[in-house]
């Protein structure tokens, strides 16, 4: 996976991160990507990630990501550290924290690996879809900045869609970076989170919520994402529990050809 060129496309510049010495690495904020409170997490999820990617003594692509959003990310700068607690011939394990001046807002564990051939299935079964030129562009949502930055086309389960029977919490829709973005692993990372919040799908009250902690898996490597044809992502989320603040989220992200990409699971806070 080759650097990110911070100029290229504004989530490469929301994500851009300066090394500032061993292990060490600055960045900022980006307006374009500002959720209710804070920065939209997959940004600042794919941030952390980037703080391993970038990282000189990185090997292998990523396996699993873990991210522990400790309290809201303020507007601004932030530090980030990248350290190695672990390395082996088939994979790393790394720490990586997100830093400002009330201290430690964010922190992930981060697996990279180097993959080989072996037997290999996928269970899990893509959902039957519509193409995505068959769907209406769902138009950005005011006071949520980072919508704009995503192409979404519901099949299933939007915001204000009848809920369906079977599973009244579960989102099936197309989904990919606006303006269209090569798919690597950066942006697997926040397109785990771009799923609207189940709880806002399960019932027509908006409520304040924050994502506590957020794991992406990826089930690809780094050359078989560049070999993607261009276009969307087909998305499905759902989830199992509400209660007592909290819920969880769950989220498969597949190409138009049915190539299972990246799963992630979530806990979200919820206030009322």
């Amino acid at each position: 996976m080759t650097p990110i060129d911070a100029a290229s496309h504004p989530f490469d510049d929301a994500i851009a991160l300066i090394p500032d010495g061993p292990d060490r690495f600055s960045g900022r904020t980006h307006p374009a990507f500002r959720n209710m409170i804070g920065p939209f997490g997959g940004a600042i999820a794919a941030t952390l990630l980037n703080g391993v990617l970038s990282h000189p003594d990185r090997r292998g692509d990523p396996l699993a990501l873990t991210v522990h959003f400790a309290q809201p990310v303020a507007e601004g700068g932030f530090s980030v550290m990248s350290r190695i607690l672990r390395s082996n011939r088939s994979s790393q394990h790394w720490q990586v924290e997100l830093g400002q001046k009330d201290g430690i807002a964010a922190f992930a564990s981060i697996v990279t690996a180097n993959r080989r051939e072996s037997w290999g299935l996928t269970q899990a079964k893509a959902p039957a879809a519509p193409a995505p030129d068959d769907l209406p562009a769902f138009p950005a949502v005011d006071g949520f900045a980072w919508t704009a930055n995503y192409d979404m086309r519901f099949i299933e389960g939007g915001p204000g869609a009848p809920a369906s029977e079977q599973d009244p919490s579960r989102t099936v829709m197309w989904i990919g970076d606006r303006p269209f973005r090569p798919i690597d692993a950066l942006s697997l990372s926040a397109l785990s989170d771009a799923f609207f919040p189940r709880i806002y799908i399960r019932r027509p009250a908006l409520v304040p919520i924050g994502t506590v902690t957020l794991t992406v898996h990826f089930h690809t490597d780094a050359a078989t994402l560049a070999g993607l044809r261009p276009g969307l992502l087909l998305g499905v989320a759902h989830a199992r529990h509400f209660g007592q603040g909290f819920f969880d989220q769950s989220a498969e992200l597949w190409t138009a050809d049915g190539t299972l990409l990246a799963t992630s699971h979530q806990m979200v806070y919820f206030k009322e």
